[in-house]
């Protein structure tokens, strides 16, 4: 009964440091769809696009820093491309044609990155240990992971600074306004 309990309890915890993560992709969804109207499905392939690209850009050698930059440079080019490209041309159709649209690009851009990187997996090692967090192991007999603690910190502060831009920047605020019908 008590193992059914810490189990309980472990799958609890790591279901709500896994959904602080989604709260950015949430995020995403929520600014590309005010800012266009349009709900985005190619948001995930454009993300596995640059990850790709930054871990292949870190196997060939390239500063961390450098390959940020470079796949960052490469990211705003395919964005504006896109943008010209396809999204545009399409501007003042039903809504029906822009997503069918962005469903397109996601399976377009997922075949592109597998073609220009490959399909293998990449490990990535950013310097936070995945190991149980140990003080809370030895009082309580629970695992929790230090990553998934970690990389929960680390979402809860993003989507802190982005509320504070919107909310308290005057780019965020003049953002929203134009947003707003």
């Amino acid at each position: 009964m008590m193992m059914e309990l810490v189990f309980a309890i472990e799958v609890l915890i790591a279901g709500l440091l896994s959904g602080v993560m989604y709260s950015l992709v949430a995020l995403g969804f929520v600014l590309i769809f005010k800012a266009s109207g349009v709900f985005n499905f190619a948001q995930g392939a454009m993300v596995l696009f640059a990850a790709l690209t930054f871990v292949r850009i870190l196997e060939m050698g390239v500063n961390f820093w450098l390959a940020i930059a470079i796949s960052s440079v490469v990211m705003v080019v395919m964005a504006v491309v896109i943008e010209r490209v396809m999204l545009r041309p399409l501007v003042g159709q039903p809504v029906i044609i822009l997503f069918m649209a962005t469903i397109g690009l996601n399976y377009f851009l997922e075949g592109l990155a597998q073609g220009i990187w490959d399909a293998e997996v990449h490990g990535l090692e950013i310097g936070i240990p995945d190991v149980p967090w140990e003080a809370v192991m030895e009082s309580t007999g629970i695992l929790i992971s230090l990553f998934d603690v970690w990389s929960a910190v680390i979402c809860g502060v993003l989507v802190f600074l982005l509320a504070f831009f919107f909310q308290k920047g005057r780019i965020g605020r003049a953002l929203r306004a134009v947003a707003d019908d």
